[in-house]
This record gives C-alpha cells, sequence and structure tokens, in this order.
C-alpha cells in the first residue's frame, strides 16, 4: 500500500491542450508495459494497494484523467470518453510506449473500450495515423460494459438530472463514504485512510464542480454501445474480466451479459467483493490478474506428429 503524500511525491505532470495532468510511471524497467485506468469519481491512486506488486513485475503507468485527481478539471471541457482515450494515447505516446498491456477499472473500462476499438482500427487500417501503439491485452474490473446491465445507484442519477450542478455542489465526504458502503462488498468497506485519500482526490481542484459533467460517460455508453461492446466480442486480443460479485451496479447480473456476449468469456468471480475489487482485495486481484498474464505468455504446446 501506498499513501496519497508518497502517491503524489512519486508522481509527475504532463501538459495536454495546456492543462496539467498528473502522471505516474515505475515498475521493472525489463517489463512489458501495463497501463492502469481508473474510474468514477476516484483517480490513478485507486491502484495503490496492488502497485508495489506489479511493479515487481512490469513497467507501470497510470494517469489521473481530466476531471479527476491532482489533474486540472476544467469546465469547459467536454469529457467525451474519446477525448480521455486521446489523453492517455497522446502520453504513452510522449513516453515513447509502444506495446502495452490494460487493467482498467469502472470508468476506466469504458476507456479501455474505446481504446481496444481504435486499435482494432489500426490493425484494419482504416485509421490514417503514424501511431505506435499496439494493445497486447486487457483486463477489466467491475465497470458497465453493457448499457443495458449497468445500475446507476441515486447520486449517479441525480448527477445525470437537470439539477446535476446542484447536485453536485451539495456532494460531501459524508455522501462519498455512504455511497462506497453501498456498493462495497459488507466485509471489505473502506477504510478511514481510504475515505480521507478519495475525497480529498475528488474535492481538489473544485472537483465537485465538474461531477455532473463527468456523469455524462453514461448516456456516451449508450451512444456508442456497439463500438465498446464490440471491442470486447474481438479474437485479436486476450481479454480477462475480474469482477466483485456483490456489486450493486456492476456486479453478478454483469457477468451474466459477459457471459451470454463475449466469446470464451475469461472471467474470475470474487463472490465476497463489491464495486472496488482493488482496494476491497487486492491479494485476489492480484492473484487472478498475475495467473492471467501468465496464462497468456505461456507458449501454446508444441503439436508432435507421430
Amino acid at each position: 500500500m501506498i499513501n496519497l503524500q508518497e502517491w503524489r511525491r512519486g508522481g509527475s505532470t504532463f501538459e495536454y491542450r495546456g492543462w496539467p495532468v498528473f502522471t505516474r510511471t515505475g515498475g521493472n524497467p525489463d517489463g512489458e508495459a501495463l497501463v492502469l485506468i481508473h474510474g468514477f469519481p476516484t483517480s490513478s491512486w485507486d491502484w495503490n494497494k496492488i502497485w508495489p506488486e506489479l511493479a515487481r513485475h512490469y513497467l507501470l503507468y497510470t494517469i489521473d484523467m481530466l476531471g479527476f485527481g491532482d489533474s486540472a478539471k476544467p469546465r469547459d471541457f467536454s469529457y467525451q470518453i474519446a477525448d480521455q482515450a486521446e489523453l492517455i494515447e497522446t502520453w504513452l505516446t510522449a513516453q515513447g510506449v509502444g506495446d502495452y498491456h490494460i487493467l482498467a477499472h469502472d470508468y476506466g473500462d469504458t476507456v479501455a473500450q474505446e481504446l481496444m476499438a481504435r486499435d482494432r482500427e489500426r490493425l484494419n487500417v482504416t485509421r490514417a495515423d503514424d501511431s505506435n501503439l499496439r494493445i497486447r491485452s486487457v483486463c477489466l474490473l467491475n465497470g458497465g460494459l453493457f448499457p443495458e446491465t449497468h445500475k446507476p445507484v441515486l447520486i449517479q442519477k441525480l448527477l445525470l438530472s437537470p439539477i446535476g450542478a446542484m447536485v453536485a455542489r451539495l456532494f460531501s465526504k459524508q455522501k462519498l463514504a455512504a455511497n462506497l458502503h453501498k456498493i462495497c462488498g459488507p466485509n471489505t468497506p473502506p477504510s478511514a485512510s481510504d475515505l480521507d485519500g478519495f475525497w480529498e482526490l475528488v474535492q481538489n481542484n473544485d472537483g465537485v464542480g465538474v461531477m455532473h459533467r463527468l456523469i455524462h460517460y453514461m448516456p456516451q455508453r449508450r451512444r456508442h454501445r456497439a463500438r465498446w461492446v464490440g471491442s470486447l466480442c474481438n479474437e485479436w486480443m486476450p481479454v480477462k474480466l475480474i469482477d466483485g460479485t456483490l456489486d450493486p451496479i456492476s456486479g453478478a447480473h454483469m457477468v451474466a451479459r459477459y457471459r451470454q456476449l463475449v466469446p470464451n468469456a475469461n472471467v474470475t468471480e470474487l463472490t465476497e467483493v463489491g464495486h472496488y475489487p482493488q482496494t476491497e482485495a487486492p491479494e485476489q486481484v492480484l492473484r487472478a490478474y498475475l495467473a492471467f498474464r501468465t496464462q497468456i505468455e505461456e507458449p501454446e504446446p508444441m503439436m508432435v506428429s507421430s
């Protein structure tokens, strides 16, 4: 586990369209690149409990997307998922990254789906750019992968309503804590230090003032369903789902839909865990993720003719 102050000290600032963006890199310089993409309404610090072990194996990259954490939270930004994907690709390119793997959660899952769609376009030579980026695998934690199974909590519905700006202004640490307790497992609630850090990052740079803008990722999921769900149902890269099934937003009901739609679905169900597996059950997430990477990296057995 890495406390928030240490996490911040290990970070850097990347300027994107004139806005400062918090980034953090580290890990094994000989390892493959692994990009960690956080969810709503938190930040890259969500990965602090699994970062040290992942850093033993991989070269890690993570970022606070615009509107989140210690990054800029502009009032005049559209907060389109495609824009967040463009931010990540721009930063990775500046870091000299080529091939990379993704581990994502929640809102970050949707960003990952957009990145996967872009990767498919490059493979099909339909996207005219000079990018050297190539995704090698994707692992998704709890998130709204399918708009038809996403069950938003009340605060999300209110933020999306005509009174969203007012609701955002009334958001507080107490409301954040209450909502996290509802969506996490009953035996794995966020600790007091988790809540302190989450809230500090949410409210930093007047973050509550843009929450009603950020929440528009939900209608974007419906609008771009064919593109983003299509990216999951692919045969060009390995995809893994690790899901806390007690999550009322994207738990067991979402897993059932995933198994229906995704060919050869590779799923690990964490039956005592809710919406934040990486903070509720970091050891289980690490075991499942490292096993996935071992599985895809082992060479296929050679066929021997008799």
